[in-house]
């Protein structure tokens, strides 16, 4: 790890320079973001938020804030994520709390929101009481987003963990949304009481022999079972796609897949796979131009 030279001693430094020489540090740690995790790290220790660090470069800080920054910064270095260092994520306009039981929201994942208010509005759904039901919630960013923006919608988030249950309360509490939105240990589908107009889910999709190859930000970071997808990467959907009828009988589900895993998710969605209830695929791209979701028309 790079030596971070806070200088300790010293009773004030100005932001900009910390910016500086923070970022630095980073670099030299093999960060690919480090200009922007350095200002995130130094508004997080001086207490004020970024905008304030672009107008005020010059404001000292404190010997106590540098204290604060040389943990924070020597965190990151470690290839701790800043989400993860500041307790929170952004995610579809909205800050997220996250805690190391549950996965750390992706910028991806709000393509499956995108494309289920789509769907949405497709169906004339926008103002109908429509019931949503998240496979696999962890911080519950999926729920709790398209609750706010459906506001005579209902939802339940389902997880193996409570601990990621707790996280995701939470989250719903945050953002208003807690008297529409409830949430269970389930596995899966197993004892769920439909129906449920739309279904989403973004299960760990990682075939098993490439988890050790990730960015040290996910694999030391991100809870195993939220990336472990088996073999192939496909355990969970098999779990899960025989099992939609049950819940969904007229609406949508809506899966987020791993890269070259579209193809093999829709095959499973289809008749020839046994689920008999799909009658039309879609698909939808990420801001990378990657396939990220598929998505499949129920009705029993």
């Amino acid at each position: 790890m790079p030596a971070l030279d806070f200088k300790i001693g010293a009773e004030t430094e100005r932001m900009s320079d910390a910016v500086q020489r923070v970022s630095r540090a980073l670099a030299q740690a093999g960060v690919d973001t480090p200009s922007r995790d350095a200002r995130l790290l130094v508004a997080e220790a001086a207490g004020c938020d970024s905008a304030r660090l672009i107008a005020e470069p010059e404001r000292l800080l404190t010997q106590a804030e540098r204290r604060h920054l040389e943990v924070l910064a020597k965190r990151r270095c470690a290839r701790e994520p800043v989400s993860r260092i500041l307790g929170h994520r952004e995610f579809y306009g909205r800050n997220f709390d996250i805690s190391p039981a549950v996965f750390d929201p992706r910028p991806d994942s709000e393509t499956l929101i995108e494309m289920a208010l789509g769907l949405v509005d497709e169906e004339g759904w926008r103002a109908q009481p429509i019931r949503i039901l998240d496979v696999g919630t962890g911080s519950g960013c999926l729920l709790v987003s398209l609750l706010a923006e459906l506001p005579s919608a209902t939802g339940v988030g389902t997880d193996v963990s409570a601990e990621a249950l707790e996280v995701a309360a939470q989250n719903a509490a945050r953002h208003g949304v807690a008297s529409r939105a409830r949430f269970e240990v389930r596995r899966s589908l197993e004892g769920l009481e439909g129906p449920f107009e739309l279904l989403v889910c973004n299960p760990p999709y990682i075939p098993t022999q490439e988890i050790a190859a990730l960015a040290l930000e996910v694999r030391d970071h991100d809870p195993r079972g939220a990336l472990d997808g088996g073999a192939d990467g496909l355990s969970v959907y098999r779990e899960v796609i025989p099992e939609l009828g049950q819940v969904v009988s007229s609406g949508w589900v809506l899966f987020e897949v791993g890269a070259g895993q579209s193809g093999a998710v829709a095959e499973l969605l289809s008749p020839v796979s046994g689920a008999q209830a799909a009658t039309k695929i879609r698909f939808s791209r990420d801001l990378g131009d990657h396939l990220r979701c598929v998505a499949a028309k129920i009705q029993v």
